[in-house]
C-alpha cells in the first residue's frame, strides 16, 4: 500500500542547497519534501566559500528568520558556536606559477605569484566548507523544522497531471511513497534526474573552457608556506598565510586547488586542460595524479609523505565538467545553478553562484503564488540569468586557462573575476540584490570582460611579445578603472593585495 502525501514543493536531493531552499520555503509558508537517493554524511566537493557567499548565507538567515545560519557566514562566528563541524580558514586567493622539471621559484616583486585578501582579519574571513559534515549539519535541520525528508529513496517516476501538479512515485526503506507537490525543485547538482525523468538533454558545447578534474583529500600534506621558507623565498610581506587561502598552482597541464581543513585534511584536485591533454589515455587516476604531480618538484616535495584521507579513501576522476542543461526551468519546476550548469572550480565560484539562485528562486516560488503567469514569466527570466552567468564564469574562467602559460598575462586577466565579484558586493551593500551573479547582467562589466578574452584569444594564438603584455594590461586597466575600489594592478603592489575586501 503507498504511503500517500501532497505538498506545496518537492525538493530532489538534500545537499546543502535542497536542505537551505525547503528551509526558506518552511519559513515563508510553504509545505514542502525532501527526497534524497542517498544518505549523510557523505563525501563532496565545492568547499569554498567567497564573501559573495557569505552576504547571501546572512541575508538568506535575515529574511527567513534562521538565525543560527549567519553564524556560519564568517570563520569567527563559525568556531565560537559550530566549532564540532569542520571548517577551514580561507582567506583569500592564492596563485603561483609553476614549471615542469624546476623548484617554485620567484623575485622580490612576485613574478610568479599573486595573493589577493577577501578579509579584512581571520574573525570575518571565508571559509573552506567540509561538504560532509556541514551538508549532513543541515539535513538533521530538516528533522528539526518538522520537514518530511526522505533518505535512500530511490525515485521511480515523475509525472504531471492535467492541472500541471507533480505525481512523483517513489522506494523508500521497503516502503511506496506517492507524492504529489504543486512544484519541483532539481537540487541534485547533477543534469541526470531532469535527463531521466523529464527527458532533457546536458550540454558541454558552446563553452570556452575544456577541463576535466582529478582529486581527492589528503592527510599530511605539507604546508606551502613552510616550503616556501625551507628554499628561502620570503614571505614577510604576504597579506596572509597562503596555507589560509584557495591555493591555485598554475602548471603546464592545467591547475592545482589546495583547500585546508581544520582537521588535518587538504582538499586538493588537479584541473587539466582537455585542449592539451591526451583524451583517449587509459590511466587510472592515481597515475595521472602521480605522473602530474611528479613533474614539479615543489609539488612532489609537499605530497611526499601526504596519503589519501579515510573518506573518500582514494582517487577520483571526472569526464568533462562543462555542461549546461537545454532547459532550465518549465511548467512548475526549476533547476538550481548547480544542477543547471557548471563550469570549472577556478575561482570558487560554485558555492556563492548556488546561493545566488537559490535566493532567487525562493523568492520567486513564494511570491508567485496561484498566479501562474507570473510564475511563468519569472521563471523564464530566471533561466536566462543563470544562461548569462554561466557565460560570463565561462569567460573568466575560460581566460585564465588561455593565459596560464604566461603568468603576467593571467594576472592581467584574473582582475576581471575580482572587479566582478566587487561590483556584486557593492550592489548588495547597497540593499539592492543584483539580478546577476557576479553582476553578468550589467552590460558594461559583461562587455569589456568578452572583449578582453577575445583580445586575450587573439594574443595567444602565437608567440607572445613583451609589448603585447604591456599594452593588453594597459587596456585592462583602462577598462576596470570605474570600478576598481581596491587598487588592483597597481604595479607598486607586487602581486600582493591586502584590501579588497569589502566593508561590511
Amino acid at each position: 500500500m503507498k504511503n500517500k502525501q501532497s505538498y506545496d514543493v518537492i525538493i530532489i536531493g538534500s545537499g546543502f542547497s535542497g536542505s537551505l531552499t525547503a528551509l526558506c520555503l518552511l519559513q515563508s509558508g510553504l509545505s514542502v519534501c525532501v527526497l534524497e537517493k542517498d544518505r549523510h554524511p557523505r563525501f563532496a566537493v565545492g568547499e569554498s566559500s567567497t564573501p559573495i557567499a557569505d552576504m547571501i548565507l546572512r541575508s538568506i538567515s535575515e529574511e527567513y528568520d534562521l538565525p543560527w545560519l549567519k553564524h556560519f557566514s564568517r570563520y569567527g562566528s563559525w568556531q565560537r558556536h559550530y566549532p564540532d563541524i569542520t571548517c577551514g580558514l580561507k582567506r583569500g586567493f592564492s596563485y603561483y606559477k609553476h614549471n615542469p622539471h624546476e623548484q617554485f621559484s620567484t623575485d622580490k616583486f612576485h613574478a610568479n605569484q599573486l595573493l589577493v585578501a577577501a578579509s579584512v582579519n581571520v574573525e570575518q574571513s571565508d571559509t573552506n566548507w567540509m561538504r560532509s559534515e556541514f551538508d549532513a549539519f543541515l539535513a538533521e535541520k530538516l528533522l528539526e523544522y518538522d520537514i518530511p525528508y526522505f533518505e535512500n529513496t530511490e525515485v521511480v517516476s515523475v509525472e504531471q497531471d492535467n492541472s500541471g501538479q507533480w505525481v512523483i512515485d517513489a522506494f523508500e526503506n521497503n516502503n511506496d511513497l506517492s507524492i504529489r507537490a504543486d512544484f519541483m525543485v532539481d537540487a541534485t547538482g547533477s543534469p541526470r534526474f531532469i535527463g531521466k525523468f523529464l527527458g532533457i538533454d546536458s550540454l558541454n558545447d558552446g563553452f570556452e573552457t575544456k577541463s576535466r578534474a582529478v582529486f581527492s583529500h589528503f592527510e599530511d600534506v605539507k604546508p606551502w608556506k613552510n616550503y616556501l621558507e625551507e628554499n628561502g623565498i620570503s614571505t614577510n610581506d604576504y597579506p596572509y598565510n597562503p596555507d589560509y587561502s584557495a591555493l591555485h598552482h598554475l602548471l603546464e597541464e592545467g591547475w592545482l586547488w589546495m583547500l585546508r581543513f581544520n582537521n588535518g585534511v587538504t582538499s586538493t584536485g588537479l584541473l587539466l586542460d582537455l585542449q592539451n591533454e591526451d583524451q583517449n589515455s587509459s590511466e587510472s587516476p592515481n597515475e595521472t595524479w602521480n605522473r602530474i604531480i611528479n613533474r614539479y618538484p615543489s609539488l612532489e616535495d609537499l605530497f611526499e609523505h601526504a596519503v589519501t584521507a579515510t573518506d573518500p579513501g582514494k582517487m577520483l576522476q571526472t569526464g568533462r565538467l562543462q555542461r549546461r542543461l537545454k532547459r532550465m526551468t518549465g511548467k512548475n519546476w526549476a533547476a538550481l545553478p548547480h544542477t543547471a550548469g557548471f563550469v570549472d572550480p577556478m575561482h570558487s565560484t560554485g558555492i556563492a553562484h548556488t546561493l545566488s539562485g537559490l535566493e532567487k528562486l525562493v523568492q520567486i516560488i513564494v511570491e508567485s503564488g496561484p498566479n501562474k503567469e507570473s510564475l511563468r514569466d519569472d521563471l523564464s527570466a530566471y533561466e536566462q540569468q543563470l544562461i548569462q552567468e554561466l557565460k560570463l564564469v565561462d569567460l573568466l574562467v575560460g581566460g585564465s586557462y588561455r593565459s596560464m602559460d604566461h603568468f603576467e598575462l593571467f594576472n592581467v586577466y584574473t582582475m576581471l573575476y575580482f572587479i566582478a565579484a566587487i561590483s556584486y558586493e557593492q550592489s548588495r551593500l547597497r540593499g539592492e540584490i543584483p539580478s546577476h551573479f557576479l553582476s553578468a547582467g550589467r552590460e558594461d562589466i559583461f562587455f569589456f570582460v568578452a572583449q578582453s578574452y577575445n583580445e586575450l584569444k587573439h594574443i595567444t594564438k602565437d608567440k607572445i611579445s613583451v609589448n603585447q603584455v604591456k599594452d593588453f594590461r594597459d587596456r585592462v586597466k583602462n577598462r576596470i578603472e570605474p570600478y576598481n575600489i581596491a587598487g588592483l594592478l597597481d604595479p607598486d603592489a607586487n602581486n600582493m593585495y591586502r584590501h579588497t575586501a569589502v566593508e561590511f
